[in-house]
């Protein structure tokens, strides 16, 4: 399931490269020890698996236990296309197959999935979550666009949480307004004086803690499913 050397760090952190079937998509999987969940990514427009945001994101929920999948969701060449960039029912499939992986991938095999969305990657991440159903634990979006979800988001019934910058009042409209239309756990949460990209001091931080309590509330696998594994 994976390739690549496997990369071992003093804190035993585990970072392999893979690729994800069946386009082979690379993406790097993190894992620290005994890890509770795993966390994928999906990167908004213009970014990829090394999103420097969420790349500092997913170390910092390795450090609360999670492993994380950062993967691309387009191709170099389907990436040259600004119509795939914003086909979210593409980019949804995309995710979809990761999380088929996850499922399937020794590293990560029977472990509670959730999916961390950026821009449109948050679309994105909903769209997959109505389609996969109960394997998807929880649903987080940093500086979303789920509106570009459309009716979809009526049929979205896993934990959802919208983060959105205080100072992104355009995005935090829109947030609104998509949060209304969901069905089950749900929650806007806003970070005081953040603009879109949280680039302000202490901002993603912030983002971070309020994603870890949210994979925590809906996605943990618990120590004792833990060791009968």
């Amino acid at each position: 399931m994976t390739s690549g050397p496997a990369q071992i760090t003093t804190n035993q952190t585990e970072v392999i490269d893979v690729e994800i079937s069946p386009h082979g998509l690379p993406g790097c999987l993190r894992l620290p020890p005994r890890p509770r969940g795993v966390i994928i990514f999906a990167h908004g427009s213009g970014s990829s698996r090394k999103s420097p945001r969420n790349v500092y994101v997913a170390e910092a929920l390795r450090g609360q236990g999670y492993a994380s999948l950062l993967f691309d969701l387009l191709s170099d060449r389907e990436a040259e296309s600004r119509a795939n960039v914003f086909d979210i029912q593409l980019l949804a499939k995309r995710l979809v197959g990761a999380c088929k992986w996850a499922r399937m991938a020794h590293e990560t095999r029977g472990m509670p999935i959730g999916l961390f969305g950026a821009s449109t990657g948050a679309a994105a991440a909903l769209e997959a979550a109505v389609e996969l159903g109960d394997q998807v634990s929880a649903v987080v979006s940093r500086g979303g666009r789920p509106d570009l979800a459309g009716a979809v988001l009526e049929a979205v019934t896993s934990p959802t949480l919208l983060i959105v910058g205080g100072r992104d009042p355009d995005v935090l409209g829109l947030n609104r307004a998509a949060l209304a239309m969901l069905d089950g756990p749900k929650k806007l949460h806003t970070i005081p004086g953040a603009t879109h990209l949280f680039s302000e001091p202490g901002a993603l931080d912030a983002v971070i803690s309020a994603a870890a309590d949210w994979f925590d509330a809906y996605c943990r696998q618990r120590d004792n499913e833990q060791e009968r594994r």
